[in-house]
C-alpha cells in the first residue's frame, strides 16, 4: 500500500476535512510503475518515496483547492495498474467526475497502452469527463523514450488535456491536479447558470456544503 488512509492535517491548503463547498471525485489510471503512488503522493502529502510499491487494491486520499473563492475538496483514488486488479479498481470509476492518466516517460510501453486506459476509463463513466493525460518521471531527461510531441499529439486527437510531471521533483503535479479540479468547477459553475439547457447534460455526483 501506498500510506495509511489517514492524513495530516496542516499541508497546504483548506485541509479541515469539514470546510469545502465541492466534492469531487477523481482517479488516476495507468500501468503499473508509472508513478501513480507517488503523484497522489506528492500532491495530498508533499511526499516521495522510492521504495514506492505497486499498489494492492485501491487507495485514496484528500486535498483541498481553492478556486473563484469556492473550496474544491479532490478525494483522489489510486486505482492498481496491474491487470489482476482490474475488475476489483473497475467499480471505482463510478462516480468519477475526472482522471489523470499517467504513463513512464522513460518506457514506450506504458504510452502504447494509454488509450487500453481511455477506453476503460470512457467504458466506466460519462463522456464529458476531465481526463489530464500526464508523461511522469520527466526528471529522467536522458531516459526519455516519449518525446513531448508524441505525448501532446495523442491528447490533442483524444481532447484531453496535457502535463509532463515529475513527482521526484515536483514538476507540474500541483498544477496537473489543479487544472483538473477547476475544469471541473467550471462545468458545474456553467451547469448551474445554463440550467435547464439540454446542452449542459453533464452533472457530475458531486457533493455541496
Amino acid at each position: 500500500m501506498c500510506w495509511p488512509h489517514a492524513l495530516p492535517k496542516g499541508f497546504g491548503v483548506s485541509w479541515v476535512d469539514d470546510d469545502y463547498d465541492y466534492l469531487f471525485k477523481l482517479v488516476l489510471i495507468g500501468d503499473s510503475g508509472v508513478g501513480k503512488c507517488n503523484l497522489l503522493s506528492r500532491f495530498t502529502r508533499n511526499e516521495f518515496n522510492l521504495e514506492s510499491k505497486s499498489t494492492i487494491g485501491v487507495e485514496f486520499a484528500t486535498r483541498s483547492i481553492t478556486v473563484d473563492g469556492k473550496i474544491l475538496k479532490a478525494q483522489i483514488w489510486d486505482t492498481a495498474g496491474q491487470e489482476r486488479y482490474r475488475a476489483i479498481t473497475s467499480a471505482y470509476y463510478r462516480g468519477a467526475v475526472g482522471a489523470l492518466l499517467v504513463y513512464d516517460v522513460t518506457r514506450h510501453t506504458t504510452f502504447e497502452n494509454v488509450s487500453r486506459w481511455l477506453r476503460e476509463l470512457k467504458d466506466h463513466t460519462d463522456p464529458n469527463i476531465i481526463v489530464m493525460l500526464i508523461g511522469n518521471k520527466s526528471d529522467l531527461r536522458h531516459l526519455v523514450a516519449v518525446p513531448t510531441a508524441d505525448g501532446k499529439a495523442y491528447a490533442e486527437r483524444e481532447s484531453l488535456y496535457f502535463m509532463e510531471t515529475s513527482a521526484l521533483e515536483a514538476t507540474n503535479v500541483d498544477n496537473a491536479f489543479a487544472e483538473v479540479l477547476t475544469q471541473i468547477y467550471h462545468i458545474v459553475s456553467r451547469k448551474a447558470v445554463e440550467a435547464g439547457d439540454d446542452a449542459a447534460s453533464f452533472v457530475p455526483p458531486i457533493y455541496y456544503r
